[in-house]
């Protein structure tokens, strides 16, 4: 199944193209660290197999963006129980604010996605559940115009790639590949699970 390691390179591309465009992918929600040691799920909205990117979308006010902001450093974890395939991966971030890419997201976000933007900021305390929109915008579709402040809260955060580290859990012997990228190439090896 997995007998060369150009075999594994292709099952990490493909994994990853199909995270960013399924919505029932089981990759399509990975966990994503900070250098801070924090951790969340995150949407996968797309991997660049040529730049060996990942792309996400975020709050500027979150904490994440001034932990990403002071030490770039960052991990992803995908995992696929069914298929029994471990994706980790290093690299480092950034936050495209005011960028061409972070426009072109905005643009092909839906209305009722944007409205998120539109509350408070992640992690703002509360005196009762809340999902921090205006009270006007909850369960409602803005418009536009509406939107307009929404896109000051709105970020791309890219996530360059420099180690990928692949794992197969099998009954039988699992199997663990890793892969480097040195000077714009990847290096891959057999190591021990």
């Amino acid at each position: 199944m997995f007998e060369t390691l150009e075999d594994v390179r292709r099952d990490l591309v493909g994994r990853l193209a199909r995270a960013a465009k399924d919505r029932k992918s089981p990759m399509h929600v990975p966990a994503v660290v900070t250098s801070d040691v924090d951790a969340r799920g995150m949407v996968l909205r797309e991997f660049n197999y040529e730049a060996w990117t990942l792309r996400f979308h975020t709050d500027t006010r979150a904490p994440k963006v001034a932990a990403i902001d002071a030490d770039p450093r960052m991990a992803v974890l995908f995992y696929d129980k069914a298929a029994k395939i471990q994706i980790r991966v290093r690299g480092t971030g950034r936050v495209l604010r005011d960028d061409p890419l972070t426009d072109m997201a905005w643009a092909n976000g839906s209305n009722f996605a944007r409205r998120c933007y539109l509350g408070d900021g992640p992690g703002t305390v509360g005196e009762q559940p809340t999902s921090g929109l205006p009270d006007d915008l909850e369960g409602v579709q803005p418009t536009d115009e509406q939107l307009i402040p929404a896109r000051d809260h709105f970020a791309v955060l890219l996530v360059e790639l420099a180690e990928l580290d692949w794992l197969y859990l099998a009954h039988t012997g699992h199997v663990r590949a890793q892969f480097v990228r040195v000077e714009g190439e990847w290096q891959g090896r057999w190591v021990s699970p």
